[in-house]
């Protein structure tokens, strides 16, 4: 088809790679159409775009080492970053200069025929809803911008009242969802991992396959989000052909990061773990890591992706010269000054396939890889009802690490106890859990939950890392673009002292009874006294527990019944305003005023 296809993921934060995005580059390219991707601040793409014309147009290779100095140009208009580029400061060039100036300024930006963009957790609705409305300087008069993934699915009307663009909802798991003629199914397409050398954001993740062996969940807890996007339970994805495909374009990846909401609910459950175990991550699972340089080199010698490859090649040029002795790394510079391979925007494909037998032995000279680990995590947790001997001897037969299992309710702990009990018994002796708060619980019934992991691992001699997460009404109209939910029994004092002592953990509850109490109390009356602590004698509790904070609990243990729930009830509100401190009792007061010590 040809068109210029532009994928887009808006600039928050996120561990892993847009899955939905990575399927829709390998159909588009399928259709062969032109694909780009980008993850950012829009304007640095328009910034880019534009400057790489700029250097296309001008036959920009003797000028490729100024290419900083003149994207910075068309971004500010500094004459002086100019001044100094030999030969350049011609009436042709200058002219044409200013006019891209003038685009990037007036937001004349390059234009694409499909925009497609992908969406995560309302709770980044801002960074989301101003990409898709930026998105629309990009695309050409007929052209269309899809907008999917987990916001797009959950609150679509609202998109489409900030937009005026009505999401694809759900899975592109049905012929004709993107174009009505093709009868291709999207979701069953092998991820494109080319588009993630294409940005300079680093996913945490990203050396993993992204796959699922089963898709939905047998349960529709009210709380859970997955009854909308993945409805209908799946009990079998292959996944072995999936990364078989990934190996041979794209290199072998480190571990098997599995999305499957309850995998155990599966009655294939025993071909599942034969297939992983196929895949190369059966028990004590290693690989030596391909070289990303010959990848990357082979895809440019095929035409594939050459945008995404060029820049991977210039980042293993720089990271390779890291390593070098310095006079490699001296001659080694001045080589890639003299064939235009200092930056990606101006390294030509032919130059880089030329410099192959000068580089070549220099990555053979400082790349030396070693043997690692395997590892297969069930990233979105398995279902401790369902957990038995049986499937605890099938898991123990691949690398799993860690076991991931959900306590999203204290009622469920002798389950929950259960499950630990027989996973260990199996070997199973790396586990995390996840634990749901400010839903329908109570505080102290957060503290009990992580109080059984700490226990279970001096009973059992495992290592469990508890990751206390807190329910956000997602579809809620008040508060799904925020974070500000309070669930019934919580209060704001109580949750922002629960996240000051997750920043201070690095947000992770380990092994050790001393470190767990240390961070949340010896007993439930220590643990009331944290949830009421001043939130900067939470996070430097070292710095101040001998000194103010030692001061604050003195007086705070020392208030009256009537002057305690006054304080509390105060505290509880967690704003501290001076109109409300001044009205307070005066010993009131003085709690108080250890709530206005800034942290910095």
């Amino acid at each position: 088809m040809n068109r210029k296809v532009l994928l887009l993921e808006p600039p928050y934060k996120n561990k892993y790679p847009p899955m939905g995005l990575m399927k829709l580059a390998a159909y588009f390219r399928k259709c062969n159409d032109s694909v780009r991707f980008f993850k950012g601040n829009l304007r640095d793409l328009a910034l880019s775009l534009l400057s790489e014309e700029f250097f296309a147009e001008i036959d920009g290779k003797s000028f490729s080492k100024y290419f900083p100095d003149i994207r910075e140009y068309i971004r500010t208009g500094k004459s002086f970053l100019l001044d100094n580029i030999p030969d350049f400061c011609n009436l042709r060039n200058e002219i044409l200069i200013q006019d891209y100036r003038k685009r990037f300024r007036s937001q004349d930006y390059p234009k694409f025929d499909i925009i497609a963009i992908t969406t995560l957790f309302t709770f980044c609705w801002k960074e989301t809803i101003d990409t898709i409305n930026g998105a629309k300087s990009f695309l050409q008069p007929e052209g269309r911008i899809l907008v999917g993934g987990v916001a797009a699915s959950l609150v679509p009307e609202e998109i489409f009242r900030e937009t005026k663009i009505f999401p694809v909802t759900g899975l592109l798991n049905r012929p004709g969802m993107i174009d009505s003629d093709n009868d291709d199914i999207i979701d069953t397409f092998p991820q494109d991992y080319s588009i993630l050398e294409e940005t300079e954001y680093e996913y945490p993740s990203k050396d993993a396959y992204f796959a699922y062996t089963t898709r939905g969940c047998i349960r529709n807890c009210s709380f859970c989000a997955v009854p909308i996007l993945e409805p209908e339970y799946k009990k079998f994805c292959g996944i072995y052909e999936q990364i078989k495909y990934i190996d041979e374009h794209y290199g072998m990846r480190k571990d098997l990061l599995l999305m499957d909401n309850n995998v155990l609910a599966s009655d294939m459950f025993d071909e599942i773990i034969d297939e992983i175990k196929r895949c190369g991550f059966a028990k004590n699972a290693s690989y030596i890591p391909p070289d990303e340089y010959d990848i990357a080199l082979r895809n440019l010698q095929e035409g594939f992706n050459q945008r995404a490859y060029v820049r991977k090649i210039i980042s293993i040029y720089d990271f390779t010269a890291s390593r070098m002795h310095d006079k490699d790394a001296g001659e080694f510079c001045i080589f890639r000054e003299k064939n235009g391979l200092l930056y990606p925007e101006t390294a030509a494909p032919e130059s880089i396939l030329a410099a192959d037998s000068y580089f070549r032995p220099l990555r053979t000279k400082y790349f030396h890889p070693a043997k690692r680990a395997r590892y297969v995590d069930f990233n979105q947790g398995i279902d401790a009802r369902l957990i038995t001997d049986s499937n605890m001897k099938r898991l123990a037969e691949i690398n799993i690490r860690p076991l991931r299992i959900a306590f999203d309710h204290y009622d469920q702990r002798e389950i929950y106890i259960n499950a630990v009990r027989t996973a260990a018994r199996w070997g199973i002796d790396d586990l995390s859990d996840y634990l749901l708060y400010n839903y329908d619980d109570e505080p102290e019934e957060l503290y009990y939950r992580m109080r059984i992991n700490v226990d279970l691992c001096e009973e059992l001699d495992v290592k469990i890392y508890s990751f206390p997460m807190k329910y956000h009404p997602v579809r809620d109209p008040q508060y799904f673009r925020n974070r500000d939910y309070i669930g019934i029994h919580w209060n704001k004092k109580f949750i922002r002292a629960v996240q000051a002592v997750m920043n201070s953990t690095k947000g992770k509850i380990g092994r050790g009874v001393q470190f767990f109490e240390a961070a949340f109390g010896r007993d439930i009356n220590e643990f009331h006294e944290i949830m009421y602590m001043p939130e900067t004698f939470i996070i430097y509790r070292e710095k101040y527990k001998h000194t103010l904070a030692e001061e604050w609990l003195s007086k705070f243990r020392a208030l009256d019944e009537s002057d305690s729930l006054e304080a509390r009830t105060i505290i509880q509100r967690s704003t501290f305003t001076s109109d409300e401190i001044n009205h307070a009792s005066e010993t009131v007061r003085d709690v108080l005023q250890y709530y206005l010590i800034d942290r910095e």
